[in-house]
């Protein structure tokens, strides 16, 4: 029998504490925001019903939304919702002898390379790194005299969200959009010190966040590509670029400081995550961790969103008195939204939607209803915080015209804001935090989608709507809401409709005070994570209600805790803390890691979502040292990552660098995005 896997750290997730300082401002270590009272999933459940055998045979559910509770029908009620989470109906085909398609390619071993480490046969390129310049009269990059000026035409720091988009008109070439979602200045700026940053560095470190736009080219009869610079859509959106607000809270009172008394115009984004790409042609960016950007929060809704009451790791306040809440206390109201952002026009200016609420954005990614309203799912990166969802009042316009654009550039202005509670079918007793699976043979359960405001109108009583789209998180407490193992990025599968969540782990989970496991969350100090599949009533993204279950349950497969889909556990690749997801066009769902605890660095990994192999998980590559895998763009010949913050090891710095990727010894270690490919030039895994 393998050995499981060692852990290596006792850090949450896995990261190292410099990782946890820069990125999230040692979110887990500081008291967990949310202190509401609200119901647990496993202090409902116990008066949930088991419709198991209902469920495998196309079961109906009718969602008692009102009361917030779920009730069985049979077929003929009159508000029978069919409940889609049979595995596949009908007959089921034959399992391909090397995997299913998409997957077809030899598992890369768990391991610790400071290096991008790729399947026998694939072939892979740095596309572009940290520094690079992009706009017409950048510089080249030069660590040691680098500038802010220099920094805002050059691509941004630490790459996290990727889409490539066509490009029409331009053979061989595409357009990469990238999220800068935070800088680390100790392995940014030599000699660098915490306490006494300089006014170069926090001009510097502004520049370097925030949005990416480059046009990249293919290398003919390979996967390549490179960016192609100082091409006219190229653009760099910074901490210090205007952004507009809108939808129904802009211009409100909690969103006016000083420096705009309209509450319409805000400088910057931050921390700019996961995100998502609209059927109609732009990009989605979620700002996530904005709160360790601002000092001496005094307000309850302040500590609410994680906001700390003394100064800061960057000390930005030092600098610019917005990032200081006793003189601005306003300021971080205009943070820790959806940004929408048109790539083909570089002269438009990127849009925060208040519609979708304000939180910590992992991600955004939209689906259209049958009658074409976009319906965006999101999660909020936060232990014990929610999974939301946001359904346009409008239709989107088909074409590119510029009526069209001009009318889906309004879409996500209007419409309501749901958050989601979740009722586990099994006893509650059932759960006892070690992951074991219920009687019945399958976590899962149902759900209902709770109304929390509709353009002006408020549906969480004590709240107006402006409170309700800047202050959700308190608004979800107030419904009631089902508190998650850190709701990630959510991606809807293109083909099944349904909805896959990455929980990616929350090790207070089950502490003295905390909420203790339930159905949807079987794990006490869960430090893996698991992945939660969604499918709404009559598969409408419109609906009320859901089914649910979990699909995954992470870990090394010689743990009894975890679970792929009842997959045999024996053929499937060790996983630890899913963070991003994407689908390939076979269905299959790939899913890249944050703060693997299993010992081997983080990586990407493939898993199929139907047929006779649902469940099986093969690993496709691995990071370098200290790095992150983010952003996965699966094409059928290339993949794309994001590799975030390699070196980034306790007690790393310019001077004592912990990886020489990508550039090799004596060069300074640099975020990149790399492209992987088949070396025979055939499509990925088949």
């Amino acid at each position: 029998m393998r050995k499981m896997l060692p852990l290596i750290s006792s850090h949450p997730g896995g990261r190292s504490a410099l990782t946890c300082r820069y990125r999230c401002g040692d979110a887990c270590f500081h008291e967990v925001p949310n202190t509401s009272d609200n119901e647990y999933a496993g202090d409902v459940i116990a008066g949930a019903l088991s419709r198991r055998s209902m469920m495998r045979t196309a079961a109906v559910v009718t969602v008692a939304a009102a009361a917030g509770t779920a009730a069985l029908t049979g077929p003929g009620s009159p508000r029978a919702e069919a409940a889609p989470l049979a595995d596949h109906p009908g007959k089921k085909p034959k399992p391909a002898a090397s995997g299913a398609r998409g997957l077809r390619f030899p598992s890369v071993a768990p391991n610790t390379a400071d290096k991008v480490t790729v399947p026998d046969g694939y072939g892979q390129n740095v596309v572009i790194r940290w520094g690079e310049p992009i706009l017409r009269g950048a510089p080249a990059f030069d660590p040691d005299r680098q500038t802010a000026k220099a920094q805002a035409g050059q691509f941004g720091y630490n790459n996290d969200f990727l889409s490539l988009l066509p490009l029409r008109g331009e053979r061989g070439r595409q357009l990469l959009v990238a999220n800068h979602e935070y800088t680390d200045e100790i392995l940014m700026f030599r000699g660098y010190d915490p306490a006494a940053p300089t006014r170069e560095q926090v001009e510097i470190a502004w520049a370097a966040h925030g949005l990416s736009v480059v046009v990249v080219q293919e290398e003919n009869r390979t996967g390549r590509l490179g960016p192609v610079g100082r091409h006219p859509l190229n653009r760099r959106l910074t901490a210090t670029s205007v952004f507009e607000m809108t939808g129904p809270a802009a211009g409100s009172p909690l969103l006016r400081t000083s420096a705009d008394r309209t509450g319409r115009r805000v400088l910057g984004t931050l921390n700019n995550c996961a995100g998502g790409t609209t059927p109609w042609g732009t990009t989605l960016h979620g700002e996530e961790n904005f709160n360790q950007y601002f000092a001496n929060g005094s307000s309850a809704t302040d500590k609410r969103y994680g906001i700390g009451s003394s100064a800061t790791e960057r000390k930005w306040e030092r600098f610019d008195k917005r990032f200081d809440l006793a003189q601005e206390p306003n300021e971080a109201h205009r943070f820790g939204w959806v940004v929408e952002l048109d790539p083909y026009d570089p002269d438009s200016t990127p849009r925060k939607r208040t519609a979708l609420g304000r939180f910590k954005h992992e991600a955004a990614q939209p689906r259209l209803t049958a009658d074409g309203r976009p319906v965006v799912y999101m999660g909020d990166d936060e232990r014990f915080d929610y999974f939301y969802k946001f359904v346009s009042g409008k239709r989107m316009k088909k074409g590119d015209s510029r009526a069209a654009r001009e009318h889906n550039l309004t879409l996500l202005d209007e419409g309501t804001l749901y958050v989601a509670k979740l009722t586990g079918d099994s006893p509650a007793d059932g759960f006892d935090g070690t992951g074991r699976l219920p009687a019945d043979g399958e976590f899962d359960g149902s759900g209902v989608w709770i109304p929390l405001a509709t353009g002006d109108v408020s549906h969480v009583p004590g709240m107006t709507a402006e409170e309700v789209y800047v202050f959700t998180r308190l608004a979800g407490d107030k419904v009631g809401a089902t508190k998650m193992d850190r709701p990630e990025d959510v991606e809807p599968s293109p083909r099944t409709g349904r909805v896959y969540v990455a929980l990616t782990n929350n090790t207070d989970r089950g502490k003295a005070g905390k909420a203790g496991a339930d159905e949807a969350n079987p794990r006490n100090a869960n430090k893996h994570g698991q992945i939660l599949e969604l499918a709404e009533n009559w598969d409408d993204p419109a609906a009320d209600g859901f089914a649910w279950r979990l699909f995954l349950v992470a870990g090394d497969p010689e743990d009894p805790s975890t679970y792929f889909s009842g997959f045999p556990k024996e053929k499937v690749s060790p996983i630890s803390c899913p963070d991003n997801v994407a689908f390939d066009d076979h269905g299959n769902l790939w899913i890249s890691t944050d703060g693997n605890q299993l010992g081997s660095h983080d990586g990407l990994f493939g898993v199929a979502t139907a047929g006779e192999r649902r469940g099986e998980l093969k690993q496709f590559l691995t990071v370098p040292t200290g790095a992150e895998t983010c952003g996965p763009v699966i094409q059928d010949r290339r993949v794309l990552v994001a590799v975030q913050h390699p070196g980034e090891v306790d007690g790393a710095s310019v001077e004592k660098p912990a990886s020489s990727w990508p550039d090799g010894p004596g060069r300074i270690v640099r975020p990149s995005v790399v492209a992987v490919w088949r070396k025979d030039g055939k499509d990925i895994g088949v």
